[in-house]
Formats: structure tokens, sequence, C-alpha cells
């Protein structure tokens, strides 16, 4: 299976100079060839919150760490859903979360560490007990030549020679692939891949290879051309090294509003685990999110052993504790993902919610159905907003046609008369309510 290192005639770089032009967008080229379906049996997630997660924001306190990974850890499920998290070792900090986090003494998600390519950094993993560990394998002539001053021989040696002191310390190499979506996939990195292969089968320990789309140049379409198809990209993988789905890891980003189709589809055609993080906070446009992962998988595996509630349990963690905004559009942790405005859609939502919610997102993120009123809400729009904030149901329900919702319908088109162009707050419309449904207040 091994062969040769390769590099490009006269050591130059393959730059694919006719899908990455660089003054102008990034082609997508097709050549007719498709490749088929191949999902694993077995797929799940991993996470990197704590690793590609704290390079885009404030770095995270011990103490959020430590809450975060509660909160993967009660995410994860009883079958470990997101099987496990990596993070730095730098610093004296990043060592301490990982050291209360190993505290908790939870098998899901595994700890585990990320290092440079470099021999002496395994003794920080070695120290902290880690079983496993990511290493940087820069696989394009981008990062090799331009950024590492390298050939494709150089740079295949060095990472071989620290894979093979993670396997001599016993520990699981796990080589990140940066840059995939650009390399020169049977130049490098089926070569380099098929060496990962024979070192697994000589040292009974799996090596694994999370394949970084670091740019977002992937794409989902199976007949697109290597490098950016991941169908063609996760085809030539299993076809031409023999590397098991449980060795193949995904690591996307949202450069090109791709992330999560893109680890979808590597999930579908041989990979079996995808790497997000929480909220999809990541380098640039983020990471894909896990929230969004867990909702894909429960729709292809039909697990339902998740307690998907949690997903709002961290949305306002990192709203009240942590003081960021969540974008109010962002899907399931978003304030208004599940929020209507448009009073003919609140007509329908009084009838059957069904007509116009995803899923029923009261029972499975525990935030039920609302109503974002404003003069375009309609006399169905208030009803419902009535009905849902004093939790009245069956024949108490209020009905559009009632006079008190007429009267206060009207009250709100008065205030954007006035020149309001903002949305009511639930304390305004409480107010109004009090006023033109007295009734439904008894006599306090």
């Amino acid at each position: 299976m091994s062969q040769p290192i390769t590099a490009n005639p006269g050591e130059a770089p393959n730059l694919f100079r006719n899908q990455f032009p660089y003054d102008a967008p990034p082609r997508i080229l097709f050549d007719g060839v498709e490749v088929p379906m191949h999902r694993p049996d077995d797929i799940f997630m991993t996470d990197t919150t704590f690793r590609d997660g704290q390079q885009a924001r404030t770095p995270y306190t011990v103490e959020q760490i430590v809450d975060l990974f509660e909160l993967l850890h009660r995410l994860s499920g009883p079958k470990g859903v997101i099987r496990q998290t990596e993070f730095f070792l730098y610093s004296e900090k990043d060592r301490q979360a990982v050291r209360a986090c190993q505290e908790k003494g939870y098998k899901f998600p595994e700890i585990t560490a990320w290092i440079r390519a470099v021999a002496q950094d395994f003794q920080l993993v070695k120290e902290m007990g880690i079983r496993e560990t990511g290493i940087l394998t820069s696989c394009s002539d981008y990062h090799i030549y331009m950024k590492l001053g390298m050939t494709r021989r150089q740079a295949m040696e060095q990472y071989l020679s620290v894979v093979r002191a993670a396997l001599d310390a016993g520990i699981r190499p796990r080589c990140h692939l940066e840059d995939i979506t650009r390399a020169d996939i049977y130049g490098f990195v089926i070569p380099f891949v098929r060496e990962l292969v024979r070192l697994s089968e000589e040292s009974g320990i799996p090596v694994k290879v999370r394949l970084c789309d670091t740019m977002g140049y992937g794409v989902s379409y199976p007949g697109a051309v290597l490098p950016r198809s991941v169908p063609r990209l996760l085809h030539a993988l299993r076809t031409e090294t023999g590397i098991a789905p449980a060795q193949l890891e995904w690591h996307g980003h949202n450069d090109f509003y791709k992330v999560l189709t893109n680890a979808v589809t590597a999930w579908l055609y041989g990979c079996s685990s995808v790497n997000g993080t929480l909220l999809g906070f990541g380098e640039r446009t983020g990471n894909t999110p896990l929230e969004g992962l867990l909702f894909e998988y429960i729709g292809l595996t039909g697990d339902t052993s998740v307690d998907t509630r949690i997903v709002t349990e961290i949305a306002e963690y990192f709203e009240r504790k942590l003081g960021y905004a969540i974008p109010p559009m962002t899907p399931f942790v978003g304030k208004q993902f599940n929020v209507t405005a448009a009073g003919i859609h609140a007509d329908g939502l009084i009838k059957n919610e069904e007509i116009y919610n995803i899923f029923d997102t009261a029972k499975l993120l525990n935030r039920p159905l609302g109503v974002l009123v404003t003069d375009k809400a309609g006399t169905a729009g208030v009803a419902h907003w009535v009905n849902r904030q004093l939790g009245l149901t069956g024949d108490d329900r209020i009905d559009k046609r009632h006079p008190g919702v007429q009267a206060m319908y009207a009250w709100v088109q008065a205030q954007y008369e006035d020149g309001r162009t903002t949305s009511l707050s639930d304390e305004e419309l409480l107010a109004a309510a009090r006023i033109h449904l007295p009734e439904l207040f008894g006599s306090s």
C-alpha cells in the first residue's frame, strides 16, 4: 500500500489556479464523475470549543470551561454522541482547565489535546495523562511551500517523525490535514495517509485523520472535482488508502455558508466523525455548530437519547454568563428562531402551530412558539401573544375576534402611526392587555 513520497515536477507548488484564481471567487468545476454514498454504521460528533472555538473570542476562564464541559457532557447523552473535546495545553490556565475537567471523571466527551508537529510538545501530552492528541500536519502546497518553506518530502518526513514519536509513547495521534480542500490529493494527501495507515497497522494504534476545510472551500456536490468536492475527497481516501471510517474526521469552516452541509456530506460519504463547536464559534466565520449537527444526527439516525433542551441551556449560558448576544435569527438558539411576525402566519398558528413551526420546539428545546407583535401581526398575532403569555389553552383561549383583542390591535397600530419601527416588548403588550382585556387578570 505504501508509495514513495512525491512532489510536483521541479518542486513547484500546485496552487490549482483554475479553481482558486484569488482575484475572483473560487471556481466550482465539474467533470461528470460522481461517486456513491458510503455512510458509516457509527456516526458521531467531536468538539473543539476549547481549541478552535477560543481563537475567535475572548478566552474562557477556567470556571467557564468547566461549566461548558459539564454542558457538553450532558448534551453527549448516554451514548456519547459528542465523543471527544480537545484542549490547548500551552498555558498554565489551559492545564488547570484540563485538570479540572479530568476530575469530573466523565467518559464522554473524552479529553484530547492539540499540539504542533514538533516532538517536544508530546511531553505536555504525556504529563497531562491524555491518550489522544491532534497534530498540525498542513497538507496544501499553500502551506507546505508558502508558509512552512518546505518541499513536500520535507514536510512528510517531519510529520511522520512526530506521528512515530506519538506511537512510541502509546498516544493516539490525530493528524490535522490543514487546508485539505486546496491540497494535491493524489500528489501528497493519498501518499501521506497511506503511510499513516501503514503505521497504524504496524503499531496496533489507530492513527486518526482530521480533514480540515480550513478556508471553507469544500462543496457537497458529488460531481465537482478534487480537491473541493467533499464526496470525491472521502471516496478517494477510502478507496485509495484503506483507512477506516472510524479514523476519519471532518472539520469545516463557514466562509462560503457551507459548513453544516459539508459536515453532513462528510458523514454520508464515509466519515464517522464530524468536529464542531458550541454555537459555531471558530476562526473567521466559525466552525460547524454542534447544535446544528445534533439535529442532523437525530434526523439521520433516529437516535433520541439526547436531551435536546440542553441546547437552550447552553444558549442561555452564553448570553447570561458570557455576555454574548446571540444573533436573534440563529437557528435553534436565537430569540426569534421560532417567532413569527406575519399576521397571516399567526392566524395559521392559532389553528395549529404545526403549520408554521419546524417541530415541537416547546418539547424539544423548551422554547414555546412565539409571535413578534408589530403592526404586521394582525389580530391573530395579538391573540396568539395573549394566549401564550397568559398560558391560555383549550376553551380558555382568546379568539382574534374578541373585542378586547380588536381594541388591543388598534392600540398596536397607533404606536406605528407615530413612527415606531421596533417590535413591541412583552412589558408594553402586557400593560396594554391589562387595559383592553381586564377580565383575564381578575381583580388584581
